[in-house]
């Protein structure tokens, strides 16, 4: 079982060495930008040379099922800059955020916005759709919405290949979803779990509040937390404040 953090973008090697980290997330510019990805230098040879697994978190703003297209538009583009720089790297996904449509929008569009994208977009590593807290019209908040989303990606060439998941304990509490069957639940619907994002919430069950909080420190019971680390069968990054990450991180090793 590989268990690491989301760690600082300048030298997130070094950052998994510190921690003892079997794995590490991390972003390649700005997470509230537009501006394209830059890649440090050396960062790819030293991801080669480690053993360390590497993934890669897209920007927020990137939102592919909006109906806006002053949004749509550059958030293709800002996601086809993140892959081709993340597949440099060797990454093994990009993590992209379902995204949501205006109010008034039917869903389906933004389903629909989510399939163009898969039919016109070269993957050379798998896009992670990432469950996200709140919002009425979002496309991954919900189970069931993300039951649609897959419906509708249903049949696009390739998607084993370039469509995973990442499966957020915070925003599955959140969302108002109960956490002890929520793998078997999601992989019944997407047929796997890629990653684990590993979170407490700071705040109650359906709050739609999107505060991570160090495990057995917020609302969710830590052995809900690592029912979903042991049935997932994936990585796990904490994305926990970095204050108390190292006790997260010793939590999660003796209890797993």
């Amino acid at each position: 079982m590989r268990i690491g953090a989301h760690v600082r973008d300048d030298d997130p090697i070094a950052a998994a060495e510190e921690l003892e980290a079997d794995v590490v997330q991390f972003f390649l510019g700005d997470p509230q930008g537009w501006k394209k990805p830059v890649l440090p230098e050396g960062l790819a040879d030293a991801v080669k040379a480690s053993d360390v697994e590497v993934f890669v978190h897209a920007p927020y703003r990137i939102n592919v099922a909006t109906t806006n297209n002053r949004v749509r538009i550059p958030s293709r583009k800002l996601l086809e800059q993140h892959l081709q720089a993340a597949a440099e790297l060797g990454a093994k996904g990009l993590i992209v955020h379902g995204g949501h449509v205006g109010d008034g929008d039917d869903p389906q569009t933004g389903f629909d916005n989510w399939r163009k994208v898969f039919e016109r977009l070269e993957c050379p590593i798998p896009v992670l759709i990432e469950n996200t807290a709140g919002g009425g019209n979002a496309m991954a908040r919900r189970f069931d919405r993300i039951a649609q989303l897959w419906e509708t990606l249903d049949g696009v060439a390739d998607l084993e290949k370039n469509v995973g998941f990442c499966l957020d304990t915070c925003h599955a509490h959140a969302a108002g979803e109960e956490l002890l069957d929520a793998v078997a639940r999601i992989k019944a619907i997407t047929g796997r779990i890629d990653l684990v994002h590993c979170n407490d919430s700071r705040d109650a069950f359906g709050s739609g509040a999107d505060r991570h909080a160090n495990l057995k420190h917020g609302k969710i019971d830590p052995e809900f937390i690592l029912a979903v680390c042991r049935d997932a069968g994936a990585p796990i990054v904490l994305e926990t404040p970095g204050d108390g990450q190292a006790e997260d991180l010793a939590f999660l090793r003796e209890s797993l």
